[in-house]
């Protein structure tokens, strides 16, 4: 069932209302990369073995540089060379064996990555597609689109490698600090003079990273967004010759992007260069003092070698990890966003004694119903209908009446304030969504199509139509001919936003597509509200053919078009002001008669 939204916003879902508006915020969110890391548990024998090959990696860097110390200090200087071609041979095989522990490591890492980053975004994407009407009324797409594609990409290269690399990396700083230890006590003290300075600098680093990366998640978000918006309504930019304008804003979101970018890089160089400089300070330190305490005979020139290389493998994990404290950053702002959108109630769901709806006889019932968008502000008061099986009506009034919102109402895209929506005297909420929704034949006043063929477009509700009632629906809504006249005839592919048809013969295919979905009930959107006179005719003669035994409510703004249907409801302001059939309406003399003339007037 297809439908589209007016736009109307809020509601008495009020908790949705500002979603993904949320403030810049202080300090990391552990608790919510916690709760994302249960998308690793799915891949936990993957990760397991992942792990396992990093320590072996870990293990065999660490063994590398005391090899190198026994060979200068017993062998060379000993002149052992067949002792040393040895060594050379287990220093061979500990590198080699360690890059394919690493490289075996890494695939593993990346299949499980590109499995986690799958599962994200079809989790979100599956409960977006649940969230109610009411979110999406409010909310952007292109933001949502950043959090599907942005903030879950680098979430997952957190989860994915992130922690591999923190215990790796961790692993290496105690097996180094351990080993030098054990080399000379002295010496590895002197060289870790420079720790307190590493502390300082990451816990400023820590300060400033974390709003500022959260910053570069917000402003990426707003860009696509601001992208979307423009290139959706790129025909009214043009009809009003406004696209300066429409750069102009762009360019004003994309230097706001650039600028939150830019700050967070220069923060991440700014730490990198600075532990550069105290990995050369400890080496200059290693290479001083050594070079005193060899010349005194306390220690070997194979320890002031393995310091030297100790104390460069030293740093390199600190920068590594300084690095993943940069992507833990953005991970932490992309994750509060992404369970933000996770966290997002499905208002509008099954409840849990929830019966199939058997096949619909028709009966509609609006029982004391009273609603509105925002808390405090209804726009149904109090509305008593009910539509017997078979009976077509039409709802007019004027705009904002309320008119398009009890459609809503009986499709449950909302739940009422006060009141119930009964449809064969079962109140909707008490029914599963599917088999209401199924039911239902819903045409908009602005036909949507997708970007497929033709045919697909009018099976969408029924994928498993043949082509032969593909061409039936089709010739019943009257779109027959120009689809056949195209030269590709079903096969066409609709183009996004389907600029390759034009309104009329969108609203025929639509058509088509609920005469082939076989509904119990039509709901009429003014489907035929934007369109030509002759398009009309058209539309008018598929309707016919689409409310062939069916209940049908058919909401109108062109007067003329529903002059024929059993009764017709006329709402103000949110209440029933008056119904009965065209004659009888004119014949009284209210509102609807008032309608009717200044229409027929013009």
């Amino acid at each position: 069932m297809a439908y589209l939204s007016s736009g109307l916003r809020g509601g008495p879902q009020s908790m949705l209302r500002g979603f993904g508006r949320e403030g810049v915020g202080e300090g990391l969110n552990w608790r919510a990369i916690v709760r994302l890391s249960r998308f690793l548990l799915p891949y936990r024998r993957q990760l397991g073995l992942s792990l396992l090959l990093m320590l072996v990696a870990s293990a065999l860097q660490l063994v590398g540089p005391y090899l190198v110390k026994s060979a200068i200090d017993d062998y060379i200087g000993g002149k052992d060379f067949a002792g040393l071609s040895l060594l050379c041979l287990a220093l061979l095989g500990t590198y080699a064996g360690g890059a394919f522990a690493g490289g075996r490591q890494s695939l593993l890492m990346g299949d499980m990555g590109q499995g986690v980053l799958r599962d994200m975004r079809r989790q979100l994407f599956e409960h977006m597609q649940r969230l109610p009407m009411a979110f999406h009324d409010h909310e952007d797409a292109g933001r949502l689109i950043s959090y599907v594609v942005n903030d879950v990409s680098v979430i997952n290269e957190l989860l994915a490698s992130g922690i591999v690399t923190l215990l790796g990396d961790s692993l290496i700083l105690v097996g180094i600090v351990a080993i030098m230890l054990s080399l000379n006590v002295r010496l590895a003290l002197l060289s870790f003079g420079v720790l307190p300075v590493m502390l300082l600098l990451t816990y400023w680093f820590s300060l400033r990273a974390a709003a500022m990366y959260r910053r570069t998640r917000q402003k990426v978000g707003a860009m696509i967004g601001r992208l979307a918006e423009d290139l959706s309504t790129v025909r009214v930019i043009k009809a009003f010759s406004e696209e300066d304008r429409a750069i102009r804003q762009f360019e004003g979101t994309n230097r706001e992007n650039r600028d939150a970018n830019v700050a967070a890089i220069a923060l991440a160089f700014a730490f990198t260069p600075s532990v550069d400089l105290l990995a050369v300070i400890a080496s200059l330190v290693v290479l001083w003092f050594g070079g005193v305490y060899a010349a005194a005979g306390l220690v070997s020139v194979g320890t002031i070698v393995a310091f030297l290389t100790y104390v460069t493998r030293f740093f390199q994990p600190i920068q590594e990890l300084s690095q993943l404290f940069n992507t833990l950053q953005a991970a932490g702002a992309g994750a509060e966003r992404v369970l933000r959108l996770l966290d997002a109630p499905c208002l509008i769901a099954d409840a849990p004694d929830a019966v199939e709806l058997p096949p619909l006889r028709g009966e509609v019932e609006l029982r004391g119903v009273s609603f509105g968008y925002h808390e405090g502000e209804n726009v149904l008061h109090q509305v008593d209908l009910r539509v017997a099986p078979g009976e077509r009506i039409a709802i007019v009034g004027p705009t904002g009446a309320g008119k398009t919102t009890i459609a809503r109402l009986i499709a449950r895209h909302y739940d009422v304030t006060e009141g119930a929506v009964l449809v064969d005297g079962l109140d909707v909420r008490q029914v599963t969504l599917a088999s209401l929704r199924r039911q239902l034949g819903v045409v908009p006043q602005e036909p949507f199509l997708f970007a497929a063929s033709i045919a697909d477009n009018i099976r969408f509700g029924r994928p498993d139509a043949s082509d032969e009632e593909v061409s039936q629906s089709a010739r019943l809504a009257r779109a027959e001919g120009f689809i056949e006249a195209l030269p590709e005839g079903y096969a066409t592919w609709v183009q996004e936003g389907a600029v390759n048809l034009s309104l009329g013969q969108r609203q025929l295919v639509c058509l088509a597509r609920a005469i082939l979905a076989q509904p119990r009930m039509v709901i009429l959107d003014e489907a035929t509200s934007s369109v030509d006179t002759q398009t009309e005719r058209l539309i008018q003669e598929a309707m016919h053919a689409l409310l062939a035994g069916r209940t049908a409510i058919i909401i109108a703004h062109r007067l003329a078009t529903v002059r024929e249907v059993d009764r017709i409801v006329v709402l103000e302001d949110g209440r029933i002001a008056e119904q009965g059939s065209h004659e009888a309406l004119l014949q009284a003399g209210g509102l609807y008669a008032g309608l009717y003339r200044t229409q027929t007037a013009l």
